[in-house]
Formats: C-alpha cells, sequence, structure tokens
C-alpha cells in the first residue's frame, strides 16, 4: 500500500499514512480539525541494468574498428542486396 504525507494548513502537524488507492483522502487534521493538504515530493526512483539509456544499445566508439569478429558483420550487409533482388520491380502508375 502507498504511503501519503499530509500537512494541516492551520497548525502544520504533518504526518504519513498508508492508504488504500481506493481509500478517500483524509481532510480533517486529527489535532485541530483543520483542513489537511496532501504533501507531494520527489520519489527517489534507480533505473538498474542495461536498456535505459541511449549509449546502452550502440558500441563504443572505435570499438567497432578493434572487433576480434568481423566475420558477424559482413552477413547483415549481405543479406539486405539478397531481399533487395528479389523484389520485382513494378512501375508506379501515373496518377491524373
Amino acid at each position: 500500500m502507498p504511503t501519503y504525507s499530509y500537512r494541516c494548513t492551520e497548525c502544520d502537524n504533518a504526518f504519513d499514512i498508508k492508504q488504500s488507492f481506493s481509500d478517500a483522502t483524509l481532510t480533517e487534521c486529527p489535532v485541530c480539525g483543520g483542513v489537511l493538504r496532501k504533501v507531494f515530493s520527489p520519489v527517489g526512483v534507480t533505473f538498474n541494468g542495461g536498456g535505459f539509456y541511449r549509449t546502452d544499445s550502440r558500441p563504443a566508439p572505435g570499438s567497432e574498428s578493434s572487433s576480434s569478429t568481423p566475420a558477424k558483420s559482413e552477413p547483415k550487409t549481405a543479406e539486405p542486396a539478397k531481399k533487395a533482388e528479389s523484389k520485382p520491380s513494378t512501375p508506379k502508375p501515373a496518377s491524373s
């Protein structure tokens, strides 16, 4: 269950309470009976692992030239050429 922070607008009483998403928002201060407001604060989120940054899926500069297996990159360039040759070229009809 999430924990919500509240602060009274009249007596500045502040407290945290665990509430379900379906529970109603608290509106009355338990100390003085004043109006309560939710206190919003930044949430600490940590993204661990790969795939969260643009540079995660790209090779490091200079790593392509120092690659120990250049044979793996050759089939990648050869396959698109085969696919392009197998497609029949059909002229587009002229629009009027």
